[in-house]
């Protein structure tokens, strides 16, 4: 008898994944599984996986490098969720005959930016400590007074589809929305809504930041110590984009010297690990990376993500985003 193919569906940390598409076309033709929490290193992951034809991981959540790709010899399909994950090593899967299929991402722009806003507002008018205040028997004690954003002046860093989105969400607060970044033209700029200013220029005159830029290694640590120390006291920093955006040393410091405040749905490590600095930080809103995170986009990755891998068992894979590892591939279970 013919053993049932393997699936493994990884990162769901939240536990929703079996509720976010319908499962029974595979739960039929597979042995589908669910793990819930992350692999403590390489070596776990690759132990745990070792026997499953087709991995279904969560965007960027779990790493894979070619050297977890070169220990997993049965894994045939990687169904990834998103349309791109930069921490999967695509041409490892196309040498191994691996192949790797995509998911849309149609509201997962707008779900990030409207984050990106919240996060803004509530730094800017203590939302969490007030929450914590009442939920401790007290009221306004030991609230600090909040900031007004209109008139106030936002600093988008990345002006693409989220930063656009973002300097949409401060004109319509009332707010000056200037935009840089490397390859920002000032027409560009001007398109989005947003006035272009040098880098430099921005952090002198912004009140709030926010970064939606694509983390390579010309954007990682964008944002430095030097950066953050151009920044008005008192300034806001909202990262949605990447953890190592920022310099993460340099911004627990300036977190805990009081200069500014800031809203982090990133981090440089994820999830953030037990005791991390981040944690404890002063003038800080911190949410563990909700960012694309809405029930429309999961139903539309997990959908999508079921469709891909029940075509690949059809022998007809598609959304396939590397059509020459067929050439090598390990074949259809």
């Amino acid at each position: 008898m013919t053993p049932l193919v393997k699936i493994a569906v990884l990162d769901d940390w939240q536990g929703i994944a079996r509720a976010s598409a319908d499962w029974r076309a595979l739960d039929a033709r597979a042995t589908v599984e669910f793990f819930h929490a992350p692999f403590a290193t390489e070596d776990e992951a690759a132990s745990r996986l070792a026997s499953y034809d087709i991995l279904l991981p969560m965007r960027e959540r779990t790493a894979f490098p070619a050297s977890l790709i070169a220990r997993l010899s049965c894994l045939k399909l990687i169904a990834m969720t998103g349309p791109r994950a930069g921490t999967l090593d695509l041409a490892a899967c196309t040498k191994a005959g691996i192949l790797v299929c995509n998911t849309g991402s149609d509201s997962s722009g707008a779900a990030t930016a409207e984050l990106a806003l919240s996060l803004l507002l509530a730094a800017a008018r203590f939302v969490p400590a007030g929450d914590a205040s009442i939920r401790a028997g007290r009221f306004q004690e030991g609230i600090g007074l909040g900031q007004t954003l209109a008139g106030a002046t936002l600093g988008i860093i990345g002006l693409g589809r989220i930063g656009a989105r973002m300097a949409g969400y401060g004109r319509a607060l009332g707010m000056r929305v200037l935009a840089w970044s490397a390859n920002l033209t000032p027409e560009r700029a001007a398109a989005a809504g947003a006035d272009y200013a040098t880098k430099e220029a921005l952090l002198d005159a912004a009140d709030a930041v926010s970064l939606h830029l694509v983390l390579s290694a010309r954007s990682r640590g964008v944002l430095g110590a030097a950066d953050l120390a151009r920044l008005k006291p008192g300034a806001i920093v909202v990262n949605t984009a990447r953890g190592p955006l920022i310099e993460e040393a340099a911004l627990v410091a300036a977190l805990r010297e009081g200069r500014i405040r800031a809203g982090l749905d990133v981090f440089d490590t994820e999830p953030l690990p037990p005791g991390h600095p981040l944690r404890t930080a002063p003038n800080t809103v911190l949410t563990p990376h909700l960012g694309f995170g809405t029930d429309a986009i999961f139903r539309q990755f997990y959908g999508e993500a079921v469709e891909n891998i029940l075509a690949f068992l059809d022998g007809a894979p598609i959304r396939v985003v590397n059509p020459e590892a067929r050439d090598g591939a390990k074949g259809q279970t």
